[in-house]
């Protein structure tokens, strides 16, 4: 079980990741967009000297195969060659797939609303299949038993892919994956700060204060001498 940030905010990114133990950031163009006309390449590489050897997931634009590969390359060369390329999972993505795993570039694919998608993307070599979550409820179609099936398909061809669920409302689809067999999920910061802000969490840590300050004061632990 591991986390993401699904961001390209470096002030979020710098925040959170000193609470949550993340193991990489997804992006997007329209998570990118949020962040207004800031100079792309330059703003990845601010993110990889933030979150250092965490892996890092960048998007391409195009919708054939071609471009697709062409800027795949374009991201390796203008920021590291670490970074996993998000591919749509179309035919065209399939075959971009393919040839960039030949070329020893990390591959996620994305855009994933079915098994068929997540199987072919398994089959193609990706290093990590991201099912929409939220986005499958939506259309009617069950991520978690998606989700289920491609974890069977992993075990059973003995894959080194990882499913990374994507696409989330709230809290409870995040743990549905996890349960369904999601490896990974990439969640917004704001998601995870705000199911820490529960009322019973504080409510109970400032009555294990008080019933201290009851029997000892106001003085804390560190200062007691018996």
């Amino acid at each position: 079980m591991k986390y993401m940030f699904d961001t390209a905010n470096l002030n979020e990114i710098e925040k959170y990741m000193k609470i949550y133990p993340i193991c990489g950031v997804t992006t997007n163009p329209s998570i990118l967009k949020a962040e207004g006309k800031v100079g792309f390449y330059s703003h990845l590489k601010a993110m990889r000297k933030l979150i250092g050897n965490r892996s890092l997931h960048v998007q391409t634009i195009s919708a054939d195969a071609a471009a697709m590969v062409k800027e795949a390359e374009a991201i390796v060369n203008g920021v590291d060659r670490d970074v996993f390329i998000k591919i749509p999972t179309t035919e065209e993505g399939l075959m971009a797939m393919g040839q960039l795993k030949a070329m020893g570039i990390g591959v996620t694919a994305t855009a994933v609303y079915s098994q068929v998608q997540g199987f072919m993307a398994i089959a193609a070599g990706a290093d990590y299949v991201a099912p929409y979550c939220n986005r499958m409820e939506n259309l009617d179609a069950d991520p978690y038993e998606a989700i289920a099936a491609m974890r069977y398909m992993i075990e059973e061809e003995e894959s080194s892919a990882q499913i990374l669920a994507a696409s989330f409302k709230n809290i409870g689809q995040v743990n549905r994956a996890f349960l369904s067999g999601a490896h990974t999920a990439t969640v917004q910061p704001a998601l995870l700060h705000s199911t820490f802000q529960m009322a019973a969490i504080h409510k109970a840590v400032d009555d294990f204060k008080a019933d201290w300050v009851a029997v000892r004061g106001d003085v804390s632990l560190a200062d007691l001498t018996e």
